[in-house]
């Protein structure tokens, strides 16, 4: 068979979109569509006293009241003291945060719904917002759920003796480091079509989703009917990042009109309800103690995180996610022996945490990362040294860090050597002591952070999570149709990846189908088996996986009606290539084989008549439970502007390890623009909000994202160490250019800064808090 995995095959979504073909939410049109919009609160806390309908606009405008049957958003996580949160689907009696969904209005169209919108009148008495994870700690502070001791959704201790750790590690390092708050800002926000079925006796939801299947089961759950009366079928989904797996109140509320209505109803999320309601996250603090040796090893961590969840704990990833994930990924690629820390995740009124591409590895990829410059610095070495004598060298793997996670395989030094040689660190290091180190207006440093992105978790990684739906398995349905045409339906979920090209590939090289004569149908509820959607750069691993086990089967089938049809021989002997089954110099097109399955099957002789079908559905989950790394480092040299704080990025080198890669093409896409993300984090995205709980950014005027402008030529190198678990290889790569980003940025402006004595541990490092540092260490 020929192989596909590898080859920079042309994406076959793309002349569809550049063409304008696409067919999202928003180009929908169903006969008799009305249109929704949801009254928000304008206050971040309060008691609701009244919700006043306009005069003869009662059928058309809805409340809690009104939404009989409909249960709250609970998670129902089992952490030990989990404290749960109930988000009505319309706020009930009191707000939580800025724009929380009061009541909605249905129109012919978008305007006229927002007309009756702001005829909606609010009598709302407003409270004492809490805001920062500060203040939702402090003694007394007002509590945001009923029945709450604090206003901690979880604290999670882990404890291990340090009491002699400094007779060997007598170097203590203490670094406390912020990741401000951020919104996600997929080109497409989110957004519902919903409508009733009569012929299928069916709820069918249109929804921009990442997760159709898991969507399905939530809206049964909360709208109280069977999950076989829902049908989720995306459409073309414009970005997703994370936002996309979690299910929002106004797609329930939406839901429920065409349940109880039963008319077409339509929401689609504007920008400015992105950025005033829209799931928020990376907002965290660090506050990392860390013992090494006069040499640089680092052999203890001690770390308090605090993560700002907002008011709710989200439906299915729950409050835990940031939490246990930041847990977990903190001590990072190195070999450090004692780790304990203590994590508490916050509530606070602001819209609630949703995973964002990286999750929580950002977060702690910039706090190990700094750790390990910081190290380096108190014992005088370079912190390039010092990162390689910590890393995980080839020879232990595979390797068992200090929180349980198993690396399967790699060599995370080469990919430091690699990039620091790209870079041209050492020349860069040799001229700067020649010259010396003279304070001047422009000042450039370099940077490097080395990372690993952890894909395709097992059920028990997300099981000791307590989560209440645990991703496990994913299934695909292979099925070859009497042309000749492979039908490949699977759960998962493409949003921009470039799943459709990537999975025909696997397909074309599992089952020996010309690629051309391979149909991918995905997410649909009602066409594809069980699958829990695209996440966590899964889909590639998990996908690729199912779609090899599956191909097993029907291409056994295939070689045995093959080797029939050609005059007997032995199935195992039928080779299968671009859609030909050859049995040494006899051949025969698989358009014939089919033709005769389905239209002659007289022809087919007597022994493989036992072959009914041409249909098979497999699954694949993958074997080792803490999931499959891939890994890298990125080097990144800036120039930064002591007079007015801007940061410039001369150079930017990205080295990777994802396995083998199935097309080179779109793993760079996706790592070019998982590192432009990772740079908004750095240098400029912040969602900031007054004492009141009133954001400061509602527009893109106030929000920065990076542009073309801002983002560089990146420099990509990869490496290829096979995953000895996964069909090809295949480790992931969707995350591997945000993870890493903003660590090795805030490093590079620190050894920028570092002839003045300033150092920056607040994201995103925008040029006022650049120049408060400068400021700051000139006043010492």
């Amino acid at each position: 068979m020929t192989n596909f995995v590898g080859s920079r095959v042309t994406r076959r979504e793309d002349e569809r979109h550049l063409h304008g073909r696409g067919r999202f939410v928003a180009d929908i049109k169903l006969p008799g569509m009305l249109e929704v919009a949801f009254v928000r609160s304008p206050v971040a806390h309060g008691t609701i006293r009244g919700i006043g309908k306009p005069e003869g606009a009662e059928n058309q405008v809805f409340t809690h009241a009104d939404l009989v049957g409909v249960r709250p958003i609970t998670t129902p996580v089992t952490t030990p003291g989990f404290q749960h949160s109930e988000c009505p689907v319309l706020a009930a009696d009191r707000v939580r945060f800025v724009g929380e969904p009061v009541a909605l209005c249905v129109a012919s169209n978008r305007a006229r719904a927002e007309d009756l919108v702001d005829s909606v009148l609010l009598d709302i008495d407003e409270s004492k917002a809490v805001t920062t994870i500060a203040d939702a700690l402090s003694i007394g502070a007002p509590l945001l759920h009923e029945g709450w001791t604090d206003n901690r959704f979880v604290h999670m201790v882990t404890e291990v003796d340090f009491s002699s750790i400094t007779e060997e590690a007598p170097i203590v390092v203490d670094v406390e480091l912020e990741l401000s708050r951020q919104t996600i800002h997929p080109l497409e926000g989110r957004g519902i079509v919903a409508y009733w079925d009569f012929e299928a006796d069916q709820l069918v939801l249109i929804m921009s989703t990442q997760i159709p299947h898991p969507i399905r089961t939530g809206m049964a759950q909360f709208l109280g009917i069977s999950e076989s009366k829902i049908r989720v079928a995306p459409p073309d989904i414009g970005g997703g990042f994370g936002y996309k797996l979690q299910l929002l109140p106004e797609e329930i509320a939406v839901a429920w009109l065409a349940l109880t209505h039963k008319s077409p109803f339509r929401w689609v999320e504007d920008r400015r309800e992105h950025l005033v309601a829209g799931a928020c996250t990376r907002q965290a603090k660090y506050k990392l103690t860390g013992y090494a040796t006069p040499e640089g090893r680092l052999i203890g961590l001690d770390a308090d995180i605090f993560i700002d969840n907002g008011a709710y704990s989200a439906w299915p990833f729950t409050a835990v996610l940031e939490g246990y994930s930041a847990r977990s990924n903190l001590p990072g690629p190195y070999q450090i022996t004692h780790y304990q820390s203590r994590v508490s995740v916050v509530a606070t009124n602001k819209p609630s945490f949703c995973p964002y591409r990286g999750i929580a590895r950002v977060g702690t990829c910039f706090a190990i990362e700094s750790l390990i410059d910081a190290v380096a610095n108190a014992v005088g070495r370079e912190p390039c040294d010092v990162r390689a004598l910590n890393l995980v060298p080839p020879s232990a793997m595979p390797y068992k860090d200090v929180t349980g996670k198993m690396f399967d395989v790699g060599d995370y030094g080469k990919s430091l050597r690699r990039a620091r040689q790209l870079i041209g660190f050492d020349e860069f290091r040799l001229e700067r002591s020649r010259s010396g180190i003279k304070p001047t207006r422009a000042l450039t440093g370099i940077g490097f952070a080395t990372f690993y992105e952890q894909t395709a978790n097992g059920a028990g990684f997300f099981a000791s999570w307590g989560m209440p739906v645990v991703p496990g398995f994913d299934q695909v349905t292979l099925k070859v149709g009497p042309d000749g045409t492979l039908k490949v339906n699977i759960g998962l979920q493409s949003f921009g990846q470039g799943l459709e090209t990537a999975l025909a590939q696997v397909a074309a090289t599992t089952t020996g189908f010309s690629l051309d004569k391979i149909r991918i149908c995905l997410g649909d509820t009602e066409c594809t088996p069980h699958s829990v959607g695209s996440f966590t750069s899964r889909s590639a691993v998990i996908g690729a996986g199912a779609i090899d086990a599956a191909s097993k089967i029907l291409t056994l089938k295939i070689r045995t009606l093959a080797a029939a049809l050609l005059g007997g021989g032995d199935p195992d002997e039928v080779q299968l290539n671009d859609g030909v089954a050859a049995l040494g110099a006899k051949s025969i097109a698989f358009e014939e084989i089919t033709d005769i399955f389905y239209n002659r099957p007289y022809l087919i002789p007597q022994l493989t008549q036992a072959i009914t079908s041409l249909e098979v559905t497999d699954g694949y989950k993958v074997p080792v439970d803490s999931g499959i790394f891939a890994y890298g480092t990125h080097a990144v040299k800036v120039s930064v502007d002591t007079e007015t704080g801007h940061v410039s990025i001369l150079d930017y080198i990205i080295v990777e390890d994802c396995g083998q890669r199935i097309n080179p093409m779109i793993v760079d896409g996706q790592t070019i623009g998982g590192a432009a993300q990772g740079i908004g984090t750095a240098l400029y995205e912040e969602s900031p909000y007054d004492e009141n709980g009133q954001p400061l950014a509602s527009t893109l005027l106030d929000y920065l994202l990076p542009g073309a402008a801002e983002v560089p030529r990146f420099k990509l190198d990869h490496m290829a160490n096979l995953s000895p678990h996964t069909s090809f290889g295949i480790k992931g790569a969707g995350e591997s250019g945000t993870i890493p980003a903003a660590a090795a940025l805030a490093n590079a402006v620190n050894d920028a800064l570092s002839p003045l004595g300033a150092t920056l541990r607040m994201l995103p490092m925008s040029p006022s808090r650049i120049l408060a540092a400068i400021t700051a260490a000139g006043d010492r």
